[in-house]
């Protein structure tokens, strides 16, 4: 069988790179998001997913809900699969959540969180892996974080360590899994969390900055050799 993993739609937090770890604050998404729904139509096998999965946010279950239809499967919420708890910096730019991770490391919680990134990446994929104990095929609606750490997966380059910041995760684009490959990845993630494998603090500002058209200031995945051009820099998962 496949899982399907895509983050929500756009929010107008999401928009303005605004962080938002809180289930109970009514993130919902935007006009934008809402329209962008249609797009996924054509990229995912809606009539015959039989089980559907979401966080316990609002913006995800939305978008899962309204992807759904009528007829459909019932929701299954899993709180695993929420997004990173970020303390006090809730509903803050995601820049001052970014500088204090550069300089403190995935270890570290944040002031007021619950769980440090590390800690939080590790529950979402213990929710992906309570996802193929459901019938499937499956679609799961997630956030920017744990979509960006598999795209980051794909695309890494032997034993790379773990970053500390990773390319955004687009909306609404699902990547498939058959289910003997989402077990092997996610169980070398989660080796990797626990082994250590991860690129730590520098302490040293590497984070480096990038504005985008609406005027926010974000911070970029890596530091970035003085020869890239503005463009060519990532954004965050934010």
């Amino acid at each position: 069988m496949t899982t399907y993993i895509l983050r929500h739609g756009q929010t107008d937090y999401s928009k303005r790179y605004l962080v938002n770890g809180d289930p109970a604050k009514p993130v919902h998404l935007n006009e934008e998001g809402r329209n962008s729904l249609s797009g996924s139509w054509r990229t995912l096998p809606l009539h015959s997913v039989a089980t559907w999965l979401t966080s316990e946010f609002p913006r995800a279950r939305q978008t899962a809900s309204l992807l759904m239809g009528v007829p459909a499967p019932a929701l299954v919420i899993d709180a695993r699969l929420n997004e990173l708890d970020y303390g006090d910096f809730e509903g803050k730019p995601f820049l001052e959540y970014a500088v204090w991770l550069d300089s403190h490391g995935s270890s570290e919680r944040p002031p007021g969180a619950t769980e440090s990134q590390r800690e939080g990446i590790r529950r979402m994929l213990t929710g992906v892996l309570g996802a193929l104990e459901h019938p499937g095929p499956r679609v799961l609606v997630g956030h920017g974080l744990l979509v960006s750490v598999l795209l980051w997966d794909q695309s890494r380059a032997g034993a790379e360590a773990m970053p500390l910041f990773f390319p955004e995760a687009p909306y609404l684009e699902p990547i498939a899994f058959p289910d003997d490959e989402l077990l092997i990845l996610v169980t070398a993630l989660m080796d990797d969390l626990d082994s250590g494998v991860l690129r730590e603090a520098t302490g040293g500002g590497d984070a480096s900055i990038l504005r985008i058209s609406e005027g926010a200031t974000v911070a970029t995945v890596d530091p970035v050799s003085p020869s890239h051009s503005p463009d060519q820099k990532d954004l965050p998962h934010a």
